[in-house]
């Protein structure tokens, strides 16, 4: 299973111009990607990703682009305020 899920990870790092992907967990020797158009999910070895790569990263063409991962992450952060329950008058957490 291992095995399958690098190649299938490669498969995605090499085929960046089709889709970004995001990267969604960092460990020591491997990352998880997640294809930004269709949600696919897959494990890379970490040292296929660019250097200075950080979780919530958007990754084109095998380079990091800062203007898709601001951009994500105002979308995550709006998208939370919208979910966010306000709390009633008095009531503190």
């Amino acid at each position: 299973m291992a095995t399958h899920e690098r190649r299938t990870g490669a498969g995605v790092l090499l085929a960046l111009g089709a889709s970004p992907v995001r990267v969604e967990l960092l460990e020591e020797e491997r990352a998880q990607v997640v294809r930004t158009g269709g949600g696919q999910a897959c494990t890379v070895e970490r040292w296929r990703l660019p250097p200075g790569t950080r979780e919530g990263d958007v990754i084109v063409d095998g380079l990091l682009d800062p203007e898709r991962t601001e951009a994500l992450r105002r979308e995550v952060a709006r998208k939370r305020a919208a979910l966010a329950v306000p709390l009633p008058p008095g009531l503190e957490l």
